[in-house]
């Protein structure tokens, strides 16, 4: 098992009186704006609700916090090659006296705080994404993307920086009743995710329950959403591939008409799906790519559909295989056209458990009041966290960042995204306490 843990001579892992700062080493050096940003911090929303030693951790560090998001922000890195990230948040976590451990593929780590003795510890996991998306950023703001196509346009520099403040907030405290395992993890974006990866080093081995939390720019700063049950979809990426002969555009009666072929399915899956698959289970076909032919008068030999397959319910993402197969097949077959179909399988759900949910909502009101708490509905998007919880139960939160005064918002994975930062340290108060409450959970 990864076992990134703290020094064994501390209680709670850390030495709380060490100085955090953005490193000029391997992470990369200092950005000037990130340097501005360490003279002061974002408004502390949750300050004064406790316990002391959290309010004493962000009122020292808020700073800091402010800080590493924007040095963060300013050097994404995509899927499976952030290098650099982890490298900074390892020497992070080590200059606080925590012993952070990478994942096998060289991107991610895990560590864990908390008491260290030879008796059974009750676990509880906290998540992050660290990895960031292939869009050019259009925010126009001093810390913005020194990466020419790479953008922290899904907010896991947000949540990468929480889970951080999280972790040195957690390591000043004077006792915890049991271990926190922190989980970076690396390529959210991509399909297999890296979720699986940290399955197979056994991130999650004696881990009770997990919790985290996802940027939503459709609520205001300073609540956080919470849900019992489907939060997300399951999302598959369907890749359909025909050839044909090819011919004229004059003669198609004497080969396989390939667009034409094309033009069944992609019109024809969803409406068919539509009649096999239940409403109500939130299913969707959509198409994202199309490629087939140049000319206009000339039949092609070859053409690419893809698209995604998202469904709502656990039981109908396992069943989708077949039918998907089935429905291509009869949609072709009179067509004189052959195909290949792929259907990669992406992640599940995530449905959050009935009892991590009641203790997240609890960890959201200590840190910030019950008026912080807001509903959140089911979405169609797809969320690796869905395999965690495929082997642990957990809950998965919403967490506001738009600003109450914005008439409107930009959309995650647009390259106007940006977030009120004041979010961060709400973010950190609301992984703190939902550790706090899972830690000392009676049930």
């Amino acid at each position: 098992m990864l076992d990134g843990s703290a020094s064994p001579d501390t209680d709670s892992g850390s030495d709380s009186t060490a100085d955090p700062d953005i490193p000029g080493g391997a992470a990369g050096a200092e950005s000037p704006a990130a340097a501005s940003a360490a003279e002061s911090g974002p408004e502390d929303l949750g300050a004064g609700r406790g316990p002391s030693w959290l309010d004493a951790w962000i009122a020292a560090h808020a700073h800091h916090v402010l800080a590493w998001r924007r040095h963060i922000h300013a050097h994404p890195e995509l899927s499976r090659a952030e290098h650099e990230t982890t490298a900074f948040l390892a020497e992070q976590l080590t200059r606080a006296g925590l012993r952070p451990r990478t994942l096998p593929g060289g991107t991610g780590l895990v560590c864990e705080i908390g008491p260290r003795t030879h008796q059974p510890q009750r676990t509880v996991a906290l998540r992050a994404d660290i990895d960031a998306l292939p869009l050019t950023e259009d925010t126009g703001l001093e810390f913005a993307s020194t990466v020419e196509g790479t953008a922290h346009a899904c907010g896991h520099d947000a949540h990468t920086t929480i889970l951080l403040g999280t972790a040195l907030a957690l390591a000043s405290a004077p006792h915890l009743s049991g271990r926190v395992r922190l989980i970076f993890q690396h390529a959210e974006e991509v399909m297999p995710g890296g979720a699986l990866d940290v399955l197979a080093a056994g991130g999650l081995d004696g881990v009770e329950r997990i919790f985290g939390l996802h940027c939503d720019p459709r609520l205001p700063v300073g609540r956080v959403g919470t849900k019992i049950g489907p939060l997300t979809s399951a999302s598959d990426l369907l890749e359909l591939s025909l050839n044909s002969p090819g011919g004229h555009t004059s003669r198609p009666h004497l080969t396989g008409d390939l667009v034409h072929a094309l033009g069944t399915v992609i019109t024809g899956l969803p409406e068919l799906l539509s009649r096999r698959v239940d409403s109500r289970t939130g299913t969707v076909l959509a198409w994202g790519a199309v490629h087939a032919g140049e000319a206009p008068n000339a039949i092609p030999q070859d053409g690419l559909v893809r698209g995604t397959l998202r469904t709502g319910n656990r039981d109908t993402w396992a069943e989708l295989g077949p039918l998907v197969h089935e429905l291509v097949q009869g949609l072709l077959a009179p067509l004189g056209v052959g195909y290949d179909l792929q259907h990669r399988r992406g992640v599940p759900p995530v449905v959050n458990d009935t009892v991590s949910t009641h203790l997240l909502r609890a960890g959201v009101s200590a840190a910030l009041g019950e008026h912080a708490l807001a509903e959140t509905p089911q979405s169609s998007g797809g969320e690796d966290f869905g395999w965690y919880l495929e082997h642990v139960p957990g809950s998965f939160g919403r967490l506001g960042v738009s600003s109450k005064e914005d008439d409107g918002f930009a959309d995650l994975h647009q390259p106007s995204f940006d977030l009120d930062e004041r979010a961060l340290l709400v973010g950190i108060r609301t992984m703190v306490h939902a550790a706090l409450s899972a830690l000392n959970d009676s049930e």
